[in-house]
């Protein structure tokens, strides 16, 4: 709660507060309701509030739902809490990557023409699309490769003099 205290003025917050209890209260008056005449009661009820009481009443129910507007719902429990001081961060676990691109950076003038007949090699191009592709350095010349077929290459292609990077 102190997070949205901190962002409205305290006007804002006695007009918020005094506001729900009539909803809530106005929405449990008749046990005996039908479903429909309810949520139609209590959109009625909505469209009289003023564009200011709409605003406050969203937030409040976006705060009540859990759902903020710069993050997901935030579970709290024991000494995690905050404010309590703990000061740690949970952080999602990382998906290792398992898809690879060889992109190659630069070459070597003089070795342009091994590294052309690596690049076919790999490739299935021909003399000229392999050359074309090689001339166009900075280029990703393979996608989609595991990382235990793109070392070979890799290493190939860093002992022709070429400057080759997995992304």
């Amino acid at each position: 709660m102190n997070s949205i205290s901190t962002k409205m003025r305290s006007k804002t917050l006695i007009r918020l507060f005094s506001l729900t209890p009539t909803l809530i209260s106005r929405s449990l008056c008749t046990a005996t309701e039908t479903r429909t005449q309810k949520l139609e009661r209590i959109a009625d009820q909505l469209l009289d509030l003023t564009k200011i009481e709409r605003h406050d009443y969203t937030i409040l129910f976006r705060h009540k739902m859990g759902i903020h507007r710069y993050g997901p719902a935030i579970s709290v429990s024991g000494p995690s809490a905050p404010g309590s001081g703990s000061g740690s961060t949970e952080t999602k676990p990382v998906a290792e990557k398992t898809a690879f691109d060889i992109k190659l950076e630069k070459f070597d003038a003089a070795a342009k023409i091994k590294i052309i007949k690596e690049v076919r090699g790999f490739t299935d191009l021909g003399l000229k699309e392999a050359k074309d592709l090689v001339e166009k350095a900075p280029v990703v010349l393979k996608k989609g490769l595991t990382k235990d077929e793109a070392n070979p290459i890799l290493e190939k292609l860093k002992a022709l003099g070429a400057t080759v990077v997995l992304e």
